[in-house]
């Protein structure tokens, strides 16, 4: 009930951002048309100039909010496409006050229908809804006050029911778009987790199978060999008592790794082994496993996505904590085929869609993303 496209499928937000932008243009166009095909009927130019501005502005403001460098797409966003809506449909009834014989030549509830309709894959069902009921409940008022001019002895309840029935069946389309979407996602994402989760039990067996094998080569290749040489020696030296120690300190390291290793670090050994890129990780503190999982899903998108076709030669990737802010940043040094601008934007897109701060940069040398959000 709470969850947008946006928020279940980030990536999917960012494509429809497109059809927000031909929604707005739509609904620019059957104002300034439905305007001029009752133009005999304005007593106020001004007032229907400017409703036709308040759809312009309207639009521009559901296609701005919904372009990628802007996200998340709140609910705020909708009510006030909504409200600009509202008050182009009000200034085209001050425009024909006394003048409007026919409502159906009134673009009002086609307008907000419309722009309702192309932000349904950024608010909630609820929300579309209710947006919708809201218009339609400042619609009905002005049939109200307009219906003693109109050409017909239609009952006022007809009247306000026809009127309101646009915005009302494109609200109730937008809804069960949203609903249905999410649904779908949801469920597709439960079963994308299942099969991780299996796959990530099976990397983690690796992964420890690769952790005992790096011990037992220390052992078999170095230590074995040396307490062998010891027990057979008269006496132990200088040197052997410092080889000990740097025997000591390398089993150390071996468990060390093995036991503070997080997700970050199987994702690097995984890209490392897979692709065959280098990628390291700097994380002192093990600050990658206090992400939530919708941050994870986007770090690990972008690392895997960077380590493939050629776009990097090398990764790295740096976690620092400071009072407020965890900051993450991923630098690769370009490959054969290098990433643009454009398409990390996408992935910027996605890093604001799970509340975190995201920035670009692009340049011949290497492409930095640097990431943060605030700690709670």
């Amino acid at each position: 009930m709470r969850l947008t496209q946006q928020e279940a499928d980030p990536i999917g937000g960012i494509t429809a951002a497109p059809i927000v932008a031909i929604g707005a243009v739509l609904a620019l166009a059957v104002s300034i048309g439905l305007t001029v095909a009752h133009w005999h009927e304005v007593g106020s130019p001004v007032a229907a100039v400017l409703g036709i501005v308040l759809v312009g502005t309207a639009g521009l403001t559901a296609a701005v909010s919904a372009a990628p460098q802007f996200a998340p797409f709140t609910v705020d966003r909708l009510w006030l496409v909504v409200a600009l809506a509202v008050g182009a449909a009000i200034a085209e009834y001050v425009s024909t006050i006394g003048n409007d014989r026919y409502l159906y030549d009134d673009y009002g509830p086609i307008v907000i229908g419309m722009l309702i309709l192309s932000v349904a894959p950024y608010c909630t069902w609820i929300s579309l809804l209710l947006a919708g009921l809201l218009a339609a409940a400042v619609l009905s008022i002005l049939v109200v006050g307009s219906a003693t001019a109109t050409m017909n002895t239609v009952p006022i309840g007809a009247l306000i029911a026809v009127n309101s029935a646009a915005v009302l069946a494109m609200s109730a389309a937008a809804a069960g778009y949203s609903y249905a979407i999410v649904d779908e996602t949801l469920a597709w994402q439960r079963e994308a987790n299942r099969a991780a989760l299996r796959r990530d039990a099976e990397l983690r067996a690796g992964i420890a199978r690769s952790v005992q094998q790096s011990r037992i080569s220390v052992l078999g290749r170095e230590v074995l060999p040396f307490l062998a040489g010891v027990m057979t020696a008269d006496r132990i030296t200088v040197a052997d008592a410092d080889r000990a120690r740097e025997l000591a300190e390398a089993l150390r390291r071996a468990l060390k790794a093995g036991i503070e290793a997080t997700w970050l670090d199987d994702l690097a050994a995984t890209v490392r082994a897979s692709r065959d890129i280098p990628v390291i990780v700097d994380d002192p503190e093990g600050a990658a496993g206090d992400l939530d999982e919708d941050q994870r899903s986007a770090l690990t998108a972008l690392i895997s996505w960077l380590g493939e076709g050629g776009r990097s030669s090398a990764i790295r990737v740096t976690i620092a904590v400071d009072p407020t802010r965890r900051r993450i940043g991923i630098e690769a040094d370009p490959g054969a085929d290098p990433p643009s601008r454009r398409d990390l934007d996408r992935f910027a897109a996605v890093a604001r869609a799970v509340s975190m701060r995201a920035e670009v940069d692009v340049t011949r040398e290497n492409v930095s993303v640097e990431l943060s959000h605030v700690i709670e």
